[in-house]
């Protein structure tokens, strides 16, 4: 039985139904989706603890705390929720890059 990852990150183009894939081995099987806004992320989750079992779930920086709680409720409390954070010279060169490529104004 393989260990199994939803890898979730923010995209102000996304849409998760064309923006996914999974890349999988005989041990661990990823699961990497492009969310809008945080009703997808919820629904996104919702859906993958359900059907797949999903054993955790791993956030791009952009989701808050309170982002966090809610889909630690939306899964029931059963799927492990973690946020890929970065020091703050990395974080600064993150978010130059995304001003950069038009993220924000």
């Amino acid at each position: 039985m393989a260990f199994k990852v939803l890898f979730m990150a923010h995209s102000p183009d996304a849409n998760p139904d064309k923006h996914n894939w999974i890349l999988e081995t005989d041990m661990y099987k990823l699961f990497v989706v492009f969310v809008k806004n945080q009703n997808q992320a919820i629904e996104i989750s919702k859906k993958l603890a359900e059907d797949e079992n999903i054993d955790s779930i791993l956030l791009c920086p952009g989701f808050t705390h309170k982002d966090v709680a809610e889909i630690v409720d939306a899964t029931g409390g059963k799927v492990a929720v973690a946020v890929a954070r970065s020091d703050g010279p990395s974080s600064r060169i993150s978010a130059e890059a995304r001003r950069r490529e038009g993220w924000m104004k």
